[in-house]
């Protein structure tokens, strides 16, 4: 199913991981950029200040992605070229006004 897994905000995290990790009541997580809910399930808050800040929705296999890319296709979202490494776990679409978001196969 797919889901919001992160929201990727263009922050610097020395200045503020504490500041979102005490405003959401979340914690860090395995990565130290990466802050993940205290108590209840939901979406992850990546502090990233080298990346725009967009959407990462997650689902749980690579056939669940392909599926759901080619759904968000035919909605009206477009594919948006570059260069992927070769182990890319995720697939940049944007929407039909531009605005960027990521589609994660969250089980790699």
């Amino acid at each position: 199913m797919l889901r919001i897994g992160a929201v990727v905000l263009n922050s610097d995290p020395a200045q503020t991981a504490s500041f979102w990790s005490r405003a959401l009541r979340c914690q860090p997580g395995a990565n130290p950029d990466l802050l993940v809910p205290a108590s209840a399930p939901g979406p992850h808050l990546h502090l990233d200040s080298t990346d725009n800040t967009h959407l990462d929705l997650w689902t749980d296999s690579p056939e669940e992605q392909r599926a759901e890319v080619e759904r968000l296709v035919q909605l009206g979202a477009k594919r948006v070229a570059r260069d992927y490494p070769e182990d890319a776990d995720f697939v940049v679409l944007a929407d039909p006004a531009g605005t960027l978001f990521c589609v994660i196969d969250s089980s790699r």
